[in-house]
Formats: C-alpha cells, sequence, structure tokens
C-alpha cells in the first residue's frame, strides 16, 4: 500500500491544464494537373497573411532554389523566377533579407526550407512594410517528398484555413472526465457495498475480502499534508530536471496503468461471471483469467511505452490506460471522512492555483511551472504521459504540421473523483437506495467542467479546472448533507478505516431516505 501511495503522489504531482496550441500554421497544396499533396508550412499572420481558403489562393509555379540561401541576388537571373514561387533554404541571413531580395528578383512567394524546427517568420519592425510577397516555412524532408513526387512541374498554393477555438473534441473531453469520475464513484461504492456484505456473511469478522485489498488511507490531517508537500516537491523536482524525471514518471506510468488496467477488467469479468480456471504448481495456485489478463495488460503498457511519441494513434492508448488509471485510483485511495475531502481538495486547489497564475513571476521565461512541465521543455521533446489527450478535429492545418491536441490533466478528475467516491460510500453507509450524494456531486462535477470549458472559451486562455471543481463539489456536497440534516454524520464518516474492525451501517439497516430529512 506503501508503494501505491508513493506511485499515486509521483503521478498525481503532474496535474495539468486544458489547453489549446495558437499556432500560425498554414498548407501548401502542391499539383501538377493529375495529382495533389497538401503539406504543413508555418507563416507569420501578421506580416504576410495568407487567404483563408484553397480557392481564394493564387496558384504559383514553384521554381527550385534550394541550391542557394539567397541572402543576395548573385547567380539568380530575374527572368528565371519572375511571376513564381521561389524555395530556398534557410539559413545565413533574416527571414527578411531573403523576402526583399526574392522579391527585387520578381518572385512572388517566397518559400523558405527548413532541416530545424519550424519557427514562425520575423524581423524587425522597419521591415515589416517593405515585404509584400507570401511568405513560409516548410520542412526539408516534405520539400523532398514533393519533389520525388512532382519532379520540377509543380504549381504551388499557399493558404491558412481560419483556427476555430472551438472544437468538437470539447464535447468527448467533457464525456470522458464525467464517465470516468462516475464510474470510479460507483466503483468505490460498490466495493464498500461488498464489504458490508462480506462482514454480515462472516459475522464481522474473516478475512480480508477481494474489496479491501490494495486500498490505500487517508484519514489524519497530517497524512493529507504530508501527501500535498510531496505533490509540490515532486512538481518542482520535474521543473529542474525534467529530461531526467520524464523517464522516471514514464516508467511509473507504465507500471501503474497496467496495474490499473489488469484490476478493471478483473472486475468487469467478475461481474459478468467469467469463472477462472486454476493449476497448480509446488502447491501454488495461478489462475488462467488472471495471467491471461496480466499478460494482456502489460502488453497495452509496452505498446505504448514503445510508441509514445507516434502521436497519429498512440492518444488512444494513453487514454485507455489513463482511463484505467484513474478509475483504479478512486476505488483505491479512500478518504475517511468530509473533513479530509474539505482539507485535501482545499489544498489541492491553493497548489493548483500557485504553480499556474504565481510561479510565473518567479520563473525565468514567465511561464508557469504547471504549464512548463505540462507540456515540457521541448515542444518536439517527450512528455509527462498523465494526461488525457484528444487531437482537435477541425485543426486540418495544424495537424499537417503535427498534432494538436486538448488535453486534460488526470488530477482534474481524480481530485473532485477522490469526493464523489465518498460521496458513493456514504450512501452506502446512510442506506441510501436513490444514492443522492453520488448523484448530486456527479452532477456539480458535471456544471464544474462546463463552467471551466466556457472560461476556457470565453478567455482564450488554458485554466486550472480545480479552480471551478473544487468549489463545485464541495459546496454542493455540504449544501445536501445540511439540507438533509446529515451534516455531523457526513463530516465525521466512519473510523472502520482506522480500526480496521466491524461496523454497522451508520443508518440502521433497511432504513429508507425519505427516514432523513424530509425537507429534502
Amino acid at each position: 500500500m506503501e508503494m501505491k501511495g508513493a506511485l499515486g503522489v509521483a503521478l498525481l504531482s503532474v496535474i495539468s491544464l486544458i489547453s489549446q496550441v495558437n499556432c500560425q500554421e498554414a498548407v501548401l497544396h502542391i499539383s501538377n494537373g493529375s495529382l495533389v499533396r497538401e503539406y504543413c508550412i508555418v507563416h507569420n499572420h501578421s506580416w504576410t497573411p495568407l487567404p483563408q481558403t484553397l480557392d481564394t489562393a493564387t496558384a504559383y509555379p514553384l521554381a527550385n532554389w534550394t541550391s542557394t540561401v539567397l541572402c543576395n541576388a548573385a547567380g539568380v537571373l530575374p527572368d528565371v523566377v519572375k511571376g513564381k514561387a521561389m524555395a530556398v533554404m534557410r539559413g545565413e541571413c533574416d527571414f527578411s533579407q531573403k523576402a526583399l531580395v526574392a522579391q527585387s528578383l520578381g518572385a512572388t512567394a517566397l518559400l523558405i526550407v527548413s532541416n530545424t524546427t519550424l519557427i514562425t517568420p520575423s524581423a524587425n519592425e522597419s521591415e515589416y512594410a517593405k515585404v509584400h510577397i507570401p511568405l513560409a516555412l516548410m520542412r526539408y524532408r516534405d520539400f523532398l517528398t514533393a519533389k520525388q513526387v512532382f519532379g520540377e512541374g509543380m504549381q504551388a498554393k499557399l493558404y491558412a484555413p481560419p483556427y476555430s477555438k472551438i472544437d468538437p473534441n470539447i464535447a468527448v473531453m467533457l464525456l470522458i472526465s464525467i464517465v470516468t469520475v462516475a464510474l470510479g464513484g460507483y466503483w468505490s461504492g460498490a466495493c464498500e457495498r461488498e464489504r458490508f456484505n462480506s462482514y454480515a456473511a462472516g459475522g464481522g469478522g474473516g478475512e480480508e475480502s477481494k474489496a479491501d485489498s490494495n486500498r490505500v488511507f487517508l484519514y489524519s490531517p497530517l497524512n493529507v499534508v504530508i501527501f500535498v508537500i510531496l505533490m509540490c516537491g515532486m512538481l518542482v523536482l520535474m521543473y529542474f530536471f525534467y529530461n531526467v524525471v520524464v523517464y522516471v514518471i514514464i516508467a511509473i506510468f507504465c507500471l501503474a496503468s497496467a496495474s490499473a488496467l489488469f484490476s478493471c477488467l478483473d472486475a468487469v469479468l467478475d461481474k459478468i461471471g467469467c469463472g477462472t480456471l486454476s493449476f497448480s504448481v509446488r502447491n501454488k495456485s495461478f489462475s488462467v483469467r488472471s495471467i491471461l489478463l496480466a499478460a494482456l495488460c502489460i502488453s497495452v503498457a509496452v505498446v505504448w511505452g514503445v510508441y509514445r511519441n507516434e502521436d497519429r494513434w498512440i492518444w488512444i492508448l494513453q487514454n485507455l490506460l489513463g482511463f484505467a488509471f484513474c478509475l483504479n485510483f478512486m476505488k483505491t485511495i479512500t478518504l475517511s471522512n468530509f473533513k479530509i475531502c474539505v482539507i485535501l481538495l482545499s489544498l489541492l486547489l491553493l497548489y493548483d492555483v500557485f504553480f499556474v497564475f504565481i510561479t510565473p513571476f518567479f520563473t525565468k521565461n514567465g511561464v508557469s511551472i504547471m504549464v512548463q512541465v505540462a507540456l515540457g521543455p521541448d515542444a518536439t521533446g517527450e512528455k509527462i504521459p498523465v494526461v488525457m489527450r484528444l487531437p482537435r478535429f477541425s485543426a486540418w492545418a495544424q495537424n499537417l504540421c503535427g498534432m494538436q491536441f486538448s488535453i486534460l490533466g488526470y488530477g482534474d478528475i481524480i481530485v473532485p473523483g477522490l469526493l464523489v467516491a465518498y460521496c458513493s460510500r456514504f450512501d452506502v453507509w446512510i442506506n441510501s437506495r436513490r444514492k443522492v450524494y453520488f448523484i448530486c456531486c456527479c452532477i456539480a462535477y458535471l456544471l464544474g467542467m462546463v463552467l471551466t470549458f466556457a472560461v476556457m472559451l470565453l478567455s482564450g486562455m488554458g485554466q486550472p479546472a480545480l479552480l471551478y471543481l473544487v468549489p463545485f463539489t464541495l459546496i454542493t456536497s455540504a449544501v445536501v448533507a445540511g439540507c438533509r440534516g446529515e451534516m455531523r454524520q457526513f463530516w465525521t464518516g466512519t473510523t472502520y478505516e482506522v480500526l480496521d474492525s466491524p461496523r454497522e451501517p451508520l443508518l440502521a439497516e433497511g432504513r429508507t431516505d425519505r427516514a432523513v430529512g424530509e425537507s429534502c
């Protein structure tokens, strides 16, 4: 249990934001009459704007001058490039100098071919007004591919489709988050009901049931404070030693997510009544089902680990492993009462706000520690894996350059999910057949997520989701408990987790919801 708690601290410490990337990618449309290909280019919209649609874009014959960097007009005949788009190599001089030379030669557009990372082209403000032709950067490997496909007879169009802030993946992300929270809370409550049934059948004694195994308890304020301090330390450690710690987090994620996926699938097979076939080796019993499940889960985690940087499809596996990890975390980590929930969620809210809004005043580049850790110091390097990732469905031009994702940190699911799980267990303790606390807390989480997305879209900035989720879920739970006259029981919970002794429900068996809090 201590190992699982340590893994939880390491992974929860990388709580991330929902974020969007505001880039200036565009599309290079190349054709020769029969074949058509499109490639990624990067331009500066405020300097050399491009048409927004293919139909309004001008077609230029493309002249291959990648043998020169075009810092001057030496060796280039104006008659050869006049009225054409020039493709030249990047380097040795400013983008504006290349553009002015191409413009003086009569070229109608300039493509700067780069064998390094593409950046948004820029220049001194005094040079902006002098350049009147479209200018963009493209990858060298893309240019070589285009040469192989089309040869020298290429017609090029440059255009930049509008980049919508509202993407359909928001609805999918919202669905994933609420389903994960609801299922995790329901699973925690189902395990609690199983424990009650087990104790009732065994007279309150006996061995630890399957539902009791691998549980980690947070039952004192001191434990919660230590837990949050460790998370802060881990986040700061990742900020300063990202290139090393990221591989440790990746290894931990593979182990933890494989274990979580096994736990989830095993529970599903138990629910549908799938039997187990066992065999013995040297007086030790082995389950065939468990062995096959373990092999499957380890294989999924290994495949993700090997292909984790293949953005085109690996996000599906990452979300599957993340879904299982969040579910298992909510089932495994047990908060003993509402007081612990209030302390934990409030401290994590302060943690989230501090590392998002306050730390930019202390960092050299003005970027918050949270964002820096979530996105990584290098846009093309390793990323912390503990986020749900969904590609932007409407970002066609941006996805040509590299898949654009909206992300939601596991912490924005797990942290409120721990409160939802407590509400689900409390429904069991009071014998609530309508699951009032669980349902109300799930609705509050949904409303908090909707508000998070709304503020994000209106402000155009990623938001610390806990800033909205924590007040929504805590206040709603407290109001329900107060309205039903059960705040005392809800606040103190039960000492069962601490004492590890038999107990009865907080309300007598068979007592219905209507007997408590008639006003609600």
